[in-house]
């Protein structure tokens, strides 16, 4: 850590805790003590990418039969609150002659909030939960402009096969991929190919409306 004054955030439990083993995989890519098909794996990789691109550092400290502790160090703004109010609603650019967009996520609040979000831009909004269902819906439909898949899905497919199987069927489908991993991370891990259209998450309102309109706005090479 960079020395200097940070602001900590500390979540404890009285849980089952943690061997030192366990701990030290805690915060990597795709590893789970919960059985297959049980979380999603992305909460503590991605409180570790959110804590690291803030410039800060998170520590585990846990105890078998004694429980957890989790300590966010973020950096401490040293100055004044800004009272600037920028108008982000006015800058989000919307959808334009009713596009239509599949979105394909297993967790049901992320899936919400994005569905919600993407509606509220004025997209025509389909849901899937897992690929499977996501492409009966694509062969349902007459329209989809754009799917937007989450790398990690239930259901024995992830969301670059679900894309390729989607491609097949609408060679011009615009695509947009999810993930709680850093870019770099989920590419080294060979979930995804370079140069693909990717959001990390969280992502905010304003990031989502930006993102979905840049993809969809692309020309086909």
């Amino acid at each position: 850590m960079v020395a200097g004054q940070y602001v900590v955030i500390s979540v404890s439990d009285t849980g089952v805790g943690m061997d030192g083993k366990t701990v030290a995989q805690a915060f990597e890519p795709f590893f789970t003590t919960k059985p297959v098909g049980k979380g999603t794996r992305l909460g503590l990789s991605q409180v570790y990418g959110f804590v690291k691109q803030s410039g800060g550092h998170v520590k585990i400290y846990s105890e078998v039969g004694q429980g957890t502790t989790v300590r966010l160090y973020l950096p401490r703004l040293a100055g004044e609150a800004s009272n600037d109010s920028a108008p982000d609603e006015m800058l989000n650019p919307e959808a334009t002659q009713e596009e239509t967009i599949l979105v394909v996520e297993d967790d049901e609040d992320v899936r919400g909030y994005s569905v919600d979000s993407l509606r509220e831009l004025g997209y025509r909004v389909l849901e899937a939960h897992d690929g499977p269902a996501a492409l009966r819906i694509l062969d349902r439909q007459r329209r989809v402009d754009l799917l937007f898949t989450d790398v990690v899905l239930p259901g024995g497919m992830t969301g670059a096969q679900v894309a390729a199987q989607a491609r097949a069927i609408r060679p011009s489908l615009k695509v947009l991929f999810t993930t709680g991993y850093a870019r770099n991370s989920i590419i080294h891990h060979g979930r995804l190919d370079k140069g693909v259209q990717l959001i990390v998450k969280p992502f905010s309102f304003n990031e989502l409306a930006v993102k979905i309109r840049d993809v969809l706005d692309q020309l086909e090479k």
